[in-house]
């Protein structure tokens, strides 16, 4: 089970990279979701405060979003095969998400019109970015990228 004691990657890589995919491929469809969605499927989830918030969203911060999600899921795939390219493209997905949050928390008040939601949302997705940041770090460390 333990292959970096017989030279291969370890499983937890594996599952940490596979997990990642998941999460980040799941930020990439909420993305898509929401910028193309109709003034109808809109209509039926948000009040009319929230759609005028989201309509009024410059381009520039939705496409920060697109950056940090598009970036987010080419470098687990990276991750996926090993390669150290991955590393810099987890930077550039957490520097396009910075972006996307200040304008969300700093420029424009999210919560103000959505609650609480959008924090905790945006909270847990600035932690996973950062600890994988950390986790390509340690992995190249150990020399399993390349």
């Amino acid at each position: 089970m333990n292959d970096e004691l017989n030279g291969g990657t370890p499983m937890t890589h594996w599952l940490v990279a596979g997990a990642a995919l998941i999460w980040n491929l799941f930020g990439f469809m909420v993305y898509l979701m929401t910028v193309r969605a109709t003034p109808e499927q809109l209509a039926q989830q948000y009040s009319a405060a929230e759609i005028a918030f989201m309509d009024a969203v410059p381009v520039w911060a939705t496409s920060a979003n697109a950056i940090a999600v598009t970036a987010g899921v080419i470098a687990c795939v990276l991750l996926l095969l090993r390669k150290s390219l991955a590393l810099p493209l987890f930077v550039a997905s957490l520097a396009a998400l910075l972006v996307q949050d200040l304008y969300s928390f700093v420029l424009e008040d999210v919560v103000g019109v959505f609650g609480m939601v959008p924090a905790y949302i945006q909270g847990t997705v600035l932690v996973i970015a950062i600890a994988l940041i950390f986790y390509t770090l340690g992995v190249k460390s150990r020399g399993l990228l390349n």
